[in-house]
């Protein structure tokens, strides 16, 4: 659902982005997002210090092809994600999740995350807010 701008502008300055590959292909990807002070910031509806909404980070897209599905690789990238977002002196993690995604709500509660709001997010589509404070 990520278009080309999206991935340029996390590449560039907003945040990081991590692929797990086989046999040379691309089977998965991850995105760490840095929102900075804009919409996009969860910490703005999660009680976040104004002086601090600059240290929130977000776990954004995972994409797993389905041929690598129960690989543990969703798990591999929160772990790396958190560690990079740890590394740059990020207090906040968020991550959003559709309510039916068990397997990736599992894996955020697994990690230490706990449920703030759900709400419609992203055009309309419902989503739960998933937070952990780092530090």
């Amino acid at each position: 659902m990520d278009d080309e701008a999206y991935f340029h502008e996390h590449v560039e300055e907003k945040g990081e982005i991590y692929g797990a590959f086989r046999q040379g292909d691309l089977v998965a990807y991850s995105v760490l997002a840095f929102p900075g002070r804009t919409d996009s910031n969860l910490g703005f509806e999660s009680g976040v210090p104004d002086g601090e909404l600059h240290r929130v980070a977000v776990l954004d897209s995972t994409v797993v092809h389905e041929s690598a599905r129960g690989l543990g690789l969703q798990r591999l990238f929160h772990e790396l994600r958190e560690q990079r977002a740890r590394e740059r002196q990020y207090l906040y993690l968020y991550s959003t999740v559709h309510p039916e995604n068990y397997p990736s709500m599992n894996n955020l509660e697994r990690a230490g995350f706990s449920l703030q709001f759900t709400r419609p997010m992203y055009g309309g589509k419902m989503r739960h807010c998933y937070f952990k404070r780092l530090f």
